[in-house]
């Protein structure tokens, strides 16, 4: 039952010391004092017997989004909380309106993966008048103080381990060969593609610079690299063009830098089909997907970064049960809860706009050829069937 006492003394004490302070204003007579830190006013939603938490994902295409959804919801299910999980079909409106419902539903926590990091602040704050914490899970959202905590990995190294594996293979530190690359960059509404990038483009901006490393397209911006909703289609579509346009026959294409597995794919199709080359290309992709395991395996694709989406969801769930718990979690909570794990929390680097976003940075890994089976197989988190075939293990 929802205590109904409670939340009157407490609409009743903020009208009273409102009125006393703004007498004190008036008058003139009150000391001056410094301004003291603005204190976090949010009042949890009163207890009506039930601890929900709601997931709103982007969308089913991906199949990295399937695998969190699912992860997400057994572990709060198993920490005794009841969950909506939503998919947006990559629609604005279809996660406004999703996210409406959970509020409506008795939501106390949302956990939100934005299909526009920068659309949905207007049902966040309303999700926070109703006494709903939020966390944002993987993708940064932008433009408004009611993002409590940000889950994810830390998304610049992701870039920075596509680019650190580029400069090996084409061995531009020893090498005075000039290579060309082109970039395939992600979902110019996903604030986590912009990290990609810049992981990417700082750590190879010195061999551009020196002419070490060309781009024949020009194409170096984050915006004309853009991938818009991580599209297998459009990236194919993007790099046959580029292809066409200024990789005549005799023109090497060293590399292909692409933001994630989904464009990877494209850009692999891209080459086979249009690439008049005799040469391997160098192409980097990111999530560990089958269809990208087995174009590793087949040689199609150089390198993925995987990030441990289970471990992602783990953090998450701890943060959720100790803000559900009344606490205020920070550096306290990967001492509390002894994950087996690096998690790094970060008060600095990621500001959505609004405010620096308290946030809890998982470690992603590089995975190739020569590590696959160790690091995806041999740990349990795909298998094979007696046919061979790759599966996702749960």
């Amino acid at each position: 039952m929802k205590n109904i006492f409670r939340k009157l003394s407490i609409i009743f004490l903020t009208a009273v010391l409102v009125f006393t302070g703004c007498g004190q204003a008036a008058g003139g007579s009150a000391p001056a004092q410094e301004s003291a830190p603005k204190e976090d006013t949010f009042v949890p939603r009163a207890d009506d017997g039930r601890t929900v938490v709601g997931i709103s994902m982007p969308d089913r295409l991906l199949e990295r989004w399937n695998r969190d959804g699912y992860f997400l919801k057994e572990q709060f299910e198993r920490s005794g909380f009841e969950v909506m999980l939503e998919y947006a079909n990559n629609l604005i409106d279809t996660q406004i309106s999703n996210l409406r419902d959970m509020i409506n539903g008795g939501a106390d926590l949302l956990v939100v993966t934005a299909v526009d990091g920068a659309a949905i602040s207007g049902i966040l704050e309303e999700a926070h008048r109703n006494g709903v914490r939020i966390i944002a899970y993987d993708r940064l959202i932008m433009n408004t103080d009611c993002v409590d905590y940000y889950v994810s990995f830390d998304n610049y190294q992701v870039g920075v381990l596509q680019a650190e594996y580029i400069i090996k293979a084409l061995r531009l530190k020893s090498s005075r060969n000039v290579r060309n690359i082109e970039f395939v960059t992600g979902d110019p509404v996903d604030n986590n593609a912009r990290y990609f990038y810049q992981g990417a483009f700082d750590t190879l901006k010195p061999y551009i610079d020196s002419g070490r490393l060309c781009v024949p397209s020009g194409q170096k911006g984050f915006y004309e690299t853009a991938t818009a909703q991580w599209s297998t289609d459009i990236a194919q579509q993007r790099v046959q063009i580029i292809l066409n346009s200024y990789y005549p026959e005799g023109t090497r294409l060293d590399a292909l830098l692409c933001a994630n597995d989904s464009t990877a794919l494209g850009a692999a199709r891209a080459v086979i089909s249009d690439y008049p080359g005799l040469n391997k290309v160098v192409i980097t992709g990111q999530d560990a997907d089958i269809a990208n395991i087995y174009n590793i395996l087949n040689g199609e694709q150089s390198m993925t970064v995987y990030k441990h989406l289970k471990r992602e969801s783990v953090v998450t769930v701890s943060l959720g049960k100790d803000i559900l718990e009344g606490n205020t979690p920070g550096e306290n909570l990967i001492e509390r809860a002894g994950w087996a794990f690096d998690c790094s929390y970060n008060t600095t680097d990621y500001n959505n706009g609004n405010k620096v976003v308290p946030s809890f940075l998982l470690h992603p890994i590089a995975i190739t050829a020569e590590n696959i089976e160790k690091e995806l197989f041999e740990t349990g988190y795909y298998g094979r069937n007696a046919s061979g075939l790759i599966y996702a293990a749960k």
